[in-house]
């Protein structure tokens, strides 16, 4: 066979081999389809994440975006249907890690597959808020017993994740140490490290445990009468997010008699913004061969924040200023979970670049263009993995007022302008979600009525409120 036509075959059957999705930019994909759902057009955005996923056979993130964008549109039903497809696919991963956890570990620890073609099974923070997203779609329809399920659910899922992650990073330091790579994210010349070490972030325990989800958890519990359920939630996130008053004030009022009959407990949640972005930098790194060291340009995931949406900067309720307090933080979570998994993607990196340099060396010698053909194919798949849920809040702040039962006043002020919503307020216990994001203010569920959308909107732009079909 001609030495062009084995070239242009191995090409193609590599290209094969990795997959389409290692040519597949998802920051780019999701960047435009939350820049439809920051300008009010849900729509827009609905499709194009349809045509950005026609295959058949839909993966987690699919499920993830498409759960937010039918929440922001008013279709909480059609909302939880999505999220109950993600929660299948992350049940499947939870079942396939208890039944053989050293047969998982050693799939994701595979050297020669690059992290961004392997399938997606969501990170741990993504995995726990998807719950705690479930619940707030139950919340916003009063219904706290389902709302109780998938809280169940999240403490379940992060003791999985915590046995997990502890052999993981065991097993990673002890593979690193036989191969012999000392190199560490702090060694990467040119890699922002402040970025990892902000101390937001080594303020976290963990990635994946939010005192909001606590939080939430606490509340849930103790609307249902629950309250030896509900002082764990409490306190979980107390110790989350130390010397926060509300936090301390939430477990201190537990024992406390209930308020008057006339009046109901509101849980007001503010998400706001988007969840940060994965891109990749190259960073050139000496990798060792037979025939000595080489320089080669290998790929590191990088944390972007997201500055689409401007904070909320006031929350009335009937004229009055309601403060809010920040639980989480999404970026913060992100570049924890980077932060820690960053040994793994060092070691895996480093041992690919060294494989794939020994067998193009090896093909130099006796087939140039087969050893031409696999360096073509190697700095096209070379790159860091960029998906993550990015329809995620960035923040999320709460405030906990008594109201009385009735329709109640609502006012969010933003960059933008102030937006206006009639809530209705009744029985003991409520939760009003919202949802900022670029110029929009989105509130869900059947008690929350737009009145005024933001004034300085720009033209065509308005606040949404999601309504049950």
């Amino acid at each position: 066979m001609a030495p062009r036509a084995a070239c242009a075959l191995l090409f193609a059957a590599c290209l094969h081999l990795t997959g389409c999705e290692s040519l597949r930019s998802y920051e780019n994909e999701l960047g435009e389809t939350s820049r439809q759902l920051g300008a009010g057009n849900v729509e827009g955005a609905l499709t194009l994440l349809e045509q950005n996923n026609s295959a058949p056979e839909k993966d987690l993130l699919y499920y993830f975006e498409k759960g937010e964008l039918l929440r922001a549109k008013g279709d909480l039903a059609g909302s939880q249907d999505a999220w109950r497809a993600a929660d299948r696919v992350v049940f499947q991963w939870e079942e396939s890690v208890k039944a053989d956890p050293d047969k998982y570990l050693g799939e994701i620890g595979s050297f020669l597959i690059n992290d961004k073609v392997r399938r997606y099974e969501g990170y741990d923070y993504e995995k726990v808020m998807l719950t705690a997203q479930m619940a707030l779609n139950s919340l916003a329809l009063k219904d706290f017993e389902t709302a109780r399920a998938d809280i169940k659910k999240t403490h379940e899922r992060e003791a999985l994740i915590a046995r997990l992650r502890d052999r993981q990073y065991l097993q990673e330091e002890e593979e690193a140490e036989e191969q012999g790579i000392t190199t560490e994210y702090q060694d990467l010349q040119g890699y922002p490290v402040e970025s990892l070490n902000a101390p937001e972030v080594l303020g976290l325990k963990n990635s994946y445990q939010s005192a909001f989800s606590h939080y939430l958890a606490g509340f849930v519990y103790e609307a249902l009468g629950e309250k030896g359920l509900a002082a764990p939630g409490y306190r979980k996130a107390s110790e989350l997010r130390p010397k926060t008053p509300l936090l301390e004030k939430a477990l201190l009022n537990l024992d406390k008699p209930g308020g008057k009959t006339t009046e109901t407990d509101v849980l007001l949640v503010v998400q706001t913004g988007l969840a940060p972005a994965r891109n990749s930098l190259s960073i050139p790194l000496p990798i060792p061969t037979d025939s000595g060291l080489i320089i080669a340009p290998l790929s590191f995931p990088l944390i972007e924040a997201d500055t689409s949406t401007p904070p909320v900067s006031r929350l009335d309720l009937n004229g009055k200023n309601i403060a809010l307090t920040e639980l989480s933080s999404i970026d913060a979570m992100s570049r924890r979970a980077l932060r820690d998994d960053m040994p793994g993607i060092i070691l895996r990196t480093t041992l690919r670049a060294v494989t794939r340099g020994v067998a193009q060396h090896e093909l130099n010698e006796t087939d140039p263009w087969a050893g031409l053909a696999l360096g073509i194919v190697s700095a096209i798949t070379e790159g860091a993995d960029e998906r993550t849920w990015r329809t995620l809040p960035d923040t999320i702040q709460i405030a906990r007022v008594r109201l009385k039962k009735g329709q109640q006043r609502l006012s969010v002020q933003t960059a933008y302008g102030e937006t206006e919503f009639d809530v209705m307020i009744a029985g003991k216990h409520q939760v009003v979600p919202l949802r900022v994001i670029g110029t929009q203010v989105f509130a869900s569920g059947d008690a929350t009525r737009l009145i005024a959308p933001a004034v300085t909107a720009p033209t065509g732009i308005q606040a949404t409120v999601s309504k049950t079909p």
